[in-house]
């Protein structure tokens, strides 16, 4: 396992704001942010890993506000938002898009919800210095020891360990090939993670 590197990409709406991103090799992260879409696929290119996770709707509905796979989300109690509002109708097209040109490529990307992968792990959903001081008890070094992450950031670290934990087994698939799938962590303590 010890070949498998994971980017995590927490997307942003539109190309002027920040999207985080983090690797996952070897338990050792390492995180940042960019702005465009041409400096993700170059970013992805220089990293060129294993599995890409996107913390973005990669799919709009067929019909309505919710895709079935945020209908059943929302069932299990995982809070997600409907791709067909107006400021996740502009972050679903980004990501529909992006997700296609670096699947040309020839990497493999999975749809992710990094809240609920942290309720899945039973980690706090959005307290940002108390996750990154867990990441470090999880087993992970990196980026986060040496400076505070953005929220951005800890957004990408956990869409990246969703992937790792995604190409171990460790994950169900929610959703249908009809309008996509989101890809969450079986639920456990984060205590019982193994990396």
């Amino acid at each position: 396992m010890t070949r498998i590197i994971t980017l995590g990409i927490d997307l942003a709406g539109k190309q002027q704001n920040p999207t985080g991103w983090a690797t996952l090799k070897n338990k050792i992260v390492k995180t940042g942010e960019v702005h465009t879409n041409k400096e993700i696929i170059e970013l992805v290119q220089k990293t060129n890993p294993t599995l890409i996770a996107i913390d973005a709707p990669l799919m709009l509905p067929k019909e309505g506000i919710l895709r079935k796979v945020d209908k059943e989300m929302i069932r299990q109690g995982y809070h997600v938002f409907p791709p067909r509002l107006p400021a996740m109708e502009k972050l679903t097209i980004r990501a529909e898009k992006l997700a296609k040109k670096i699947q040309k490529l020839g990497f493999q990307v999975i749809e992710v919800h990094p809240t609920s992968t942290r309720k899945a792990l039973n980690l706090p959903p959005k307290q940002w210095r108390k996750i990154q001081t867990l990441l470090t008890q999880i087993g992970l070094s990196g980026t986060h020891e040496h400076r505070v992450l953005t929220p951005h950031e800890i957004d990408a670290v956990t869409a990246a360990l969703t992937a790792y934990l995604h190409l171990r087994g460790k994950t169900v698939k929610i959703g249908d090939e009809n309008e996509g799938y989101i890809i969450i962590p079986e639920e456990m303590d984060w205590r019982h993670i193994s990396l």
